[in-house]
């Protein structure tokens, strides 16, 4: 049986990627496949995004709610949920819309991964305890040292890919983006068309603080109260992504609330500006205006044609 035909909706946070999937789903007759490396976690819904129950409604989910907080949750693990997922809607006779902002989880999906040696439990042990004692910036800087492309493309307390680039280069010898390099990504699992949706720098940056001070005023800080209350460690997987930190570091005493919504402001800014710079290096990627639904609509009518 033929691999399924998929259409990829990418784009930084903010574009407007949700309010178009669900246009194209209902469109096309599409289910949609989450690509968001937040989205996947249950209980964090207003900090990631998460389409609405009412949103859901108009288009059947998948990759959302599948992974609690405190769980790591790797590339490898979406690429085969997203596969098993993939396969159900083929059989069912359905379109494959995959939506979302996360690079490397479209990657994996699309190409698959570079092979990387099986977890050493000792290494990781080690590695966890040295970073809980010297702090997320000395561990970064270390993997910086050792691994440089790769902890380029990381942020501090991104624990989970940090800690396993490390773990690569210390059991191989060998960094992590050099093994990414030889497997180039170069053989698609599936035929594709990937659509990259843009805005003007300004006004992606003013939707970014306009939805970041929505999510604040809307029950954000709430939401993290929850989480905590009901045993999810504050450095828990989920939690380090952007907005939960600063919501956590808020309800610890660590930062003011103002001062906390502006950091999530400002490097949710810098976060967007990465994912451009990601998705830039895909090749056959076609960009189109988010704001215009028929032209993006006429792509995918030709692709699926």
């Amino acid at each position: 049986m033929p691999s399924p035909a998929l259409v990829v909706l990418a784009g930084p946070t903010a574009v407007g990627k949700t309010g178009l999937s669900l246009n194209l789903a209902r469109r096309f007759g599409a289910e949609i496949v989450g690509a968001d490396s937040v989205q996947v976690y249950r209980g964090l819904d207003i900090g990631s995004a998460k389409p609405t129950p009412e949103e859901q409604a108009q288009a059947r989910h998948h990759l959302i709610d599948v992974a609690e907080p405190g769980e790591s949750f790797s590339a490898a693990r979406y690429a085969r949920l997203a596969g098993e997922a993939i396969a159900g809607i083929h059989a069912r006779g359905r379109r494959v819309l995959v939506v979302g902002g996360t690079g490397l989880y479209i990657k994996a999906l699309l190409f698959g991964l570079a092979p990387t040696p099986p977890v050493d439990q000792e290494l990781r042990a080690r590695l966890r305890r040295e970073r809980e004692e010297l702090g997320p910036e000395a561990t970064h800087q270390r993997l910086a040292g050792l691994d440089p492309d790769t902890a380029a493309k990381l942020h501090p307390n991104d624990r989970q890919r940090v800690l396993r680039a490390l773990e690569v280069c210390l059991q191989t010898g060998a960094p992590l983006s050099r093994r990414q390099q030889a497997h180039g990504f170069g053989s698609p699992r599936h035929p594709h068309l990937i659509v990259g949706l843009e805005r003007p720098r300004a006004e992606l940056n003013q939707r970014i603080e306009e939805r970041a001070r929505a999510m604040w005023q809307q029950g954000l800080l709430e939401e993290v109260r929850g989480l905590l209350a009901k045993g999810v460690p504050p450095d828990a997987p989920g939690l380090a992504s952007l907005g939960y930190r600063q919501a956590v570091a808020f309800l610890r005493g660590e930062m003011r609330s103002e001062e906390a919504l502006f950091d999530m402001i400002k490097k949710t800014r810098a976060y967007a500006k990465r994912q451009l710079t990601w998705f830039r290096g895909i090749d056959g990627l076609v960009w189109c205006d988010a704001q215009d639904a028929d032209g993006v609509s006429r792509r995918v009518r030709a692709f699926w044609s």
